[in-house]
């Protein structure tokens, strides 16, 4: 198999979008969330904001960069993007308060907290809508950076805060470098649709804040968790080290998925230190959580570099080829390539699912199967494998790979 085909990665796009095509349209809104391996729906009710958020994005996305088969295909990607768009306006946005709806449980909204790094998947996502042409988005997408701006943002840290409660009145005290990697990835997207040059400030400034400064304090790696001064909390959910969201741990797949941030923020800057910083962040998390006996990326490890979550992550091999992608065309570097090929086969070997499409969520340290649930509200919607296609796609269209 050649994991450089443009061919290949195409029709491999084009099959994780038909997984969700084929059962995922909501006739009361939006999008299912929840599916078994074999497509069929669960907890059709529950819906995730960071979810309807992803796949609006994707099938943008798809409408503006991918081939598709025909005409007919191309307009279907449109349409179901437009849902999502809908979606995300008629549902999520709260009437009774600025803001949007976390979580509903059976059509009910469930959780009104207010997250960052639900606004930053807002922001990506009406970014995507804007590039794809949909121009009214253009008007979400500034109210949502407002709402950030207002309410998120602390100057004096150069951060955004991670969580208010539902009526805005209590900021919390915890920092996380997470929801402040998909605000920077958001900005990104933000400014390649509007070429404002707030989006790219901020979008370097969160990079500059993250990796650098906060790195420097966890010997280079980005660490996850901070308290409310941006001191090192080496024990948050220590406890609880597989927690969704917060994990405990240095995790692999955030440091290359800020290789992958600081490569596209270098399409739009020459700052020197971004490339070097990028084949860092990479080369340690290969070095650090590489399974050499079982092949792909284990989930977390420590700071004394031992595995501290031995389960593989769909996401964290995606966004590594994607990284390792980027590395390849910006360096020269053949060892990144061959890393490329690495990850993809093994990821094609275990992760995707040559019988019903679309990537299998989880895996054992052993590559056994951990559950018959290919993707759930909030967790996950192939929008990590299906973007890092498309981005290795950007990548060999560029160089004529």
């Amino acid at each position: 198999m050649n994991f450089k085909n443009r061919d290949f990665l195409t029709a491999h796009s084009r099959e994780i979008l038909d997984f969700y095509l084929r059962a995922g349209r909501d006739e009361r809104g939006g999008y299912f969330q929840n599916y078994y391996d074999d497509g069929r729906v669960f907890a059709a009710g529950d819906k995730h904001l960071v979810s309807s958020c992803r796949m609006t994005f994707n099938f943008y996305q798809a409408h503006q960069f991918l081939q598709a088969r025909n005409e007919e295909e191309r307009a279907q990607w449109l349409e179901w993007a437009g849902r999502g768009l809908a979606y995300l306006r008629d549902a999520h946005k709260r009437t009774d308060a600025p803001g949007y709806v976390w979580t509903f449980n059976d059509y009910q909204p469930a959780d009104q907290r207010q997250y960052c790094y639900g606004y930053a998947f807002l922001i990506l996502a009406f970014a995507s809508a804007v590039s794809a042409g949909e121009e009214s988005a253009r008007e979400d997408l500034y109210a949502a950076w407002e709402l950030m701006e207002k309410h998120f943002w602390q100057p004096q840290q150069g951060l955004y805060a991670d969580e208010i409660s539902a009526d805005w009145s209590q900021v919390s005290d915890y920092r996380g470098q997470n929801a402040n990697m998909h605000a920077c990835e958001a900005m990104i997207a933000a400014y390649e649709a509007t070429l404002d040059s707030r989006f790219l400030s901020r979008a370097l400034a969160l990079a500059e804040k993250v990796v650098l400064e906060l790195g420097g304090k966890s010997d280079g790696l980005v660490w996850e968790h901070f308290t409310q001064d941006l001191d090192i909390d080496w024990d948050y959910n220590k406890d609880d080290p597989k927690n969704l969201y917060k994990p405990w741990g240095f995790q692999p797949g955030h440091q290359t998925e800020w290789t992958k941030l600081l490569l596209m923020l270098a399409r739009h800057t020459d700052l020197p230190w971004l490339i070097g910083k990028a084949r860092e962040l990479f080369d340690r998390a290969m070095e650090a959580a590489w399974d050499d006996r079982h092949g792909g990326l284990f989930y977390g490890f420590a700071p004394d570099q031992s595995i501290c979550d031995d389960d593989k992550y769909f996401w964290v091999q995606a966004e590594s080829f994607a990284a390792a992608a980027l590395l390849g065309e910006t360096t020269g570097d053949e060892g990144y390539w061959r890393w490329y090929e690495r990850l993809w086969e093994y990821s094609w070997a275990h992760f995707v699912d040559h019988d019903h499409g679309a990537w299998y969520r989880i895996l054992n340290a052993d590559n056994s199967k951990v559950t018959d649930k290919k993707s759930e509200a909030g967790a996950k919607c192939d929008y990590h494998s299906l973007n890092a296609c498309l981005e290795t796609l950007r990548v060999l269209r560029a160089s004529s790979i």
